[in-house]
């Protein structure tokens, strides 16, 4: 048995939420073998999985749905009946749909989904909502959900039929006007276009950024060591008046079992 650790994590708050979990799910004595779903260079289709394997599926909500690009990933994927766990991360709004679109692609691509986990992590573009998080709270939480799962799995009953919340067909999603600018700042270093999940940027001139392409992942802004990329700062306050009402009380983590 081999436990791997999925994840598309532009901005890394799923990814601390994975390793949060997948640290406590495999003990001091088992390793995770990660696959980097971020990362455009990979070829997917190579990844086949047995009926043995444990994967953990770790995805950031996108305005309620699973973003588009890790779906086209994970559908090249080959489950062969390996166990997934499913993690859902937001950023203290809602999840919506993404469990469902989650749940079937996976499903789709041959695996079998016995758990889930919903978690709460920093925004990705207005980070005053859930700053800081997942923090030591989260930590513990995320730690006893791991140790339930694990219960879960090596019990008689750990294939059993997993419902998750959402809709189908899922909600509408149209993307994010916001989209990454260099600024006076930009030194040309390209790292920005060498990391972009989708390849929106373009490798001659890193300065620029194709809208078409571009998902709002804010990678290259997370990334850049000169801080120079940054969204229009009035489009980011209004998006931030918008969602403070449904963003500013702490949400909290749910399990799914």
């Amino acid at each position: 048995m081999t436990i791997y650790d999925i994840v598309f994590s532009p901005t890394r708050g799923t990814k601390k939420v994975s390793d949060l979990f997948t640290k406590a799910f495999c003990g001091q004595n088992a390793q995770s073998s990660p696959i980097n779903l971020t990362d455009r260079n990979n070829d997917f289709s190579t990844f086949s999985f047995h009926e043995e394997d444990i994967c953990i599926v770790a995805v950031p909500s996108y305005g309620g749905r699973v973003p588009a690009v890790a779906v086209a990933r994970l559908d090249r994927m080959k489950g062969n009946g390996a166990r997934a766990v499913l993690i859902v991360v937001y950023g203290n709004r809602a999840y919506d749909d993404t469990f469902a679109e989650l749940q079937d692609t996976l499903e789709a691509a041959g695996f079998l989904c016995v758990a889930a986990v919903a978690a709460v992590a920093e925004h990705s573009i207005m980070r005053q909502y859930a700053s800081g998080r997942p923090d030591m709270e989260d930590g513990k939480e995320l730690a006893a959900f791991a140790a339930s799962v694990r219960a879960k799995i090596d019990s008689p009953s750990g294939q059993a039929p997993l419902t998750l919340p959402g809709n189908r067909p899922y909600r509408e999603y149209g993307g994010v006007p916001m989209k990454p600018h260099a600024g006076k700042a930009c030194v040309h270093c390209g790292l920005c276009a060498q990391k972009c999940p989708v390849g929106a940027i373009p490798i001659q001139e890193p300065s620029e950024t194709d809208a078409e392409k571009c998902i709002s992942c804010m990678r290259c802004i997370a990334l850049c060591p000169r801080k120079a990329r940054s969204v229009n700062p009035a489009l980011l306050a209004a998006a931030g008046m918008k969602l403070k009402k449904a963003c500013s009380d702490r949400k909290g983590n749910e399990l799914f079992l």
